[in-house]
């Protein structure tokens, strides 16, 4: 079966800590899923005036256009290259939905951070969730868009090969890693990166390293913007001793 990246894109996720894949899924799944989204929404989305908040979060979902989209022929064979062939589980649900609006009022959630991967005392308490050197509970951050997404649309700021300095601050932490907050804390005593933005149409999905830092941003667009977040889950558990391009890179930043 062919290969859906190439060996460029593969040493891009290494080194840059992610991927771009476009038309990951088709603009009819797109559409299906903001329909969804904005019934539950209670907005008319012909009406900005209605629109009152930066930022509506909604709930987990499972319905059809969301699964189809995360299971695309090309997805599976990008998570195959990524973290080993059928070393991952079919996503089934995409999250909660950060959907973002225009607004000149501050999200209060753009701040720079690693998503968390398994869960710390508090399980109930997510910044209390821990990140630890082999990614525990996570194989990969995606970015599944459902809306265009430009610069000025609220797209996912991206702190271009973070994912290594991340590596090298969990090292010697060993097994229990750091929680959500404590990793947070040590981000801006990291090197300064490059900033991309993660733009595209509807349909277009990053793959990210889990540890890539990344945050959200303000509205300054005209059009709602509708993105997933979802982790990639394991069948079973990565290793910095292992051969997945997610564990190379781990191996590259901390050797």
């Amino acid at each position: 079966m062919e290969a859906a990246l190439d060996n460029k894109q593969i040493n891009d996720f290494i080194n840059k800590g992610f991927v771009r894949i476009d038309n990951a899924f088709s603009q009819g799944i797109a559409e299906a899923a903001r329909d969804i989204l904005w019934a539950d929404l209670g907005l008319d989305r012909h009406d900005p005036a209605s629109w009152k908040k930066p930022v509506v979060r909604l709930g987990m979902y499972t319905q059809e256009p969301f699964v189809l989209s995360a299971n695309s022929p090309v997805l599976h064979r990008a998570y195959d290259q990524l973290v080993g062939a059928n070393n991952w589980l079919p996503p089934r649900a995409m999250g909660t939905f950060p959907i973002r609006f225009p607004s000149d009022e501050d999200p209060g959630d753009a701040g720079w951070h690693v998503d968390a991967g398994f869960p710390g005392a508090d399980p109930g308490n997510f910044f209390n969730w821990r990140i630890n050197v082999h990614s525990k509970g996570r194989g990969l951050l995606m970015l599944f868009l459902y809306s265009d997404v430009e610069t000025h649309d609220a797209p996912t700021r991206i702190r271009v090969g973070s994912h290594l300095d991340v590596a090298r601050l969990l090292l010697p932490k060993g097994d229990d890693g750091l929680g959500f907050m404590e990793v947070a804390g040590e981000l801006d005593k990291l090197p300064v990166r490059e900033e991309v933005l993660a733009t595209g149409k509807a349909g277009t999905v990053y793959l990210c390293h889990p540890f890539l830092v990344h945050a959200a941003q303000p509205h300054h667009g005209q059009n709602p913007k509708f993105m997933a977040q979802p982790p990639l889950l394991l069948r079973n558990e990565l290793h910095i001793h292992g051969e997945s391009p997610v564990e190379e890179a781990i191996r590259l930043a901390i050797s």
